[in-house]
């Protein structure tokens, strides 16, 4: 059976096509009584709307492009139920793309979603600087940056200060009595790692600083780096696989891991190999995932404010759509919450 017409709608509604028209694309234009009667119309004709059509004229579709780096993430998961939640407000959809931390797959993506003529564009970028989205702006498509600071003023920005979360990670292990620490994440290019890592290794040279060498022969703060090529489980049951084949004496006894799920993934391959959490090595991981309270040890954590920050970027970006040339730009900062379980007790 055939998708009923607007003109079939009119006729039964026993008004013009223009009646119907304004219904669909601007209801307060039409009298409660006359919009009631094209509603019933299309429902009873079981009408759909040509969405193609609409974007035809209009030259956008009713879309908005979401690009992420891990949809594996629960991290992810969560921030893109906030974007959700607005656009389903404002009759939007979300088209969801998953960069899996590669630069020439993000690159595509926002190919296609300029093809596809959304609205406008969330991203958590894979690099700092990104020439394609400066095009993208420049050609009229807003673009909100998610989980990631903006380092130039025309564009909206929603992120957490991921340098006080790797100095708060860091001085709770210090304050655990811990001295040899280790940070285990990567890629460099991913700005919220090099932050994470900025903010433990000042809370290190603080603590240094004001310490020195302990009375007694205490060891002096420390952090080694554990780089690991993405921010996987995977990659953490790799990293403690080599963190294991360490001698006792040289290895860390206490580690901040970029995201959850590399703590997890460590987590995982440590008491595997015998490494006892927190007896041996005390964890801590960061974003505060579900999963990260549900562990086996329950895992330590900066927790960052998930679903809030997909809401606030995705009102940025309706804002900036709706207002144009007219909007300014804001670039929104939370700060992150330490959360203390077991993973991370005093020795």
């Amino acid at each position: 059976m055939a998708i009923a017409s607007i003109k079939e709608v009119a006729k039964l509604a026993g008004v013009s096509v223009g009646t119907v028209s304004n219904v669909l694309n601007r209801p307060d234009a039409v009298s409660p009584a006359t919009r009631e009667r094209v509603l019933n119309a299309m429902n009873e004709l079981g009408f759909v709307r040509n969405e193609s059509a609409r974007a035809l004229r209009s030259g956008r579709t009713r879309t908005l492009g979401l690009v992420v780096l891990d949809v594996t993430n629960p991290f992810f998961t969560d921030v893109a139920k906030g974007v959700e939640a607005v656009a389903a407000d404002h009759g939007m959809i979300v088209t969801l793309c998953n960069s899996d931390q590669d630069g020439p797959r993000e690159q595509r993506y926002l190919h296609h979603l300029e093809e596809q003529r959304v609205q406008g564009i969330l991203i958590t970028p894979v690099e700092r600087e990104n020439e394609r989205l400066e095009q993208i702006i420049g050609r009229g498509t807003p673009v909100v940056l998610l989980d990631h600071r903006a380092t130039r003023r025309n564009r909206c920005s929603v992120a957490v200060d991921d340098v006080l979360g790797g100095r708060l990670a860091a001085e709770h292990l210090l304050a655990q009595g811990h001295r040899r620490l280790g940070f285990v994440g990567g890629s460099w290019s991913i700005s919220q790692v090099a932050e994470r890592h900025k903010g433990a290794a000042q809370a290190v040279e603080a603590a240094a600083r004001t310490g020195g060498q302990e009375e007694g022969g205490a060891e002096a703060p420390s952090l080694t780096l554990i780089e690991v090529p993405s921010l996987s489980f995977a990659s953490g049951r790799h990293a403690a696989e080599w963190l294991a084949a360490m001698p006792a004496p040289e290895r860390p006894t206490a580690l901040f891991c970029a995201n959850d799920l590399l703590a997890l993934g460590l987590m995982q391959g440590l008491t595997a190999a015998g490494v006892r959490i927190p007896g041996d090595v005390a964890l801590i991981g960061y974003d505060d995932i579900d999963y990260a309270a549900a562990a086996a040890v329950p895992l330590s954590s900066i927790r960052q404010p998930r679903q809030e920050l997909g809401r606030v970027a995705a009102e940025l970006l309706l804002e900036e759509i709706d207002e144009g040339e007219r909007h300014r730009h804001r670039q929104v900062l939370f700060d992150p919450e330490l959360v203390i379980r077991g993973s991370s007790a005093r020795r």
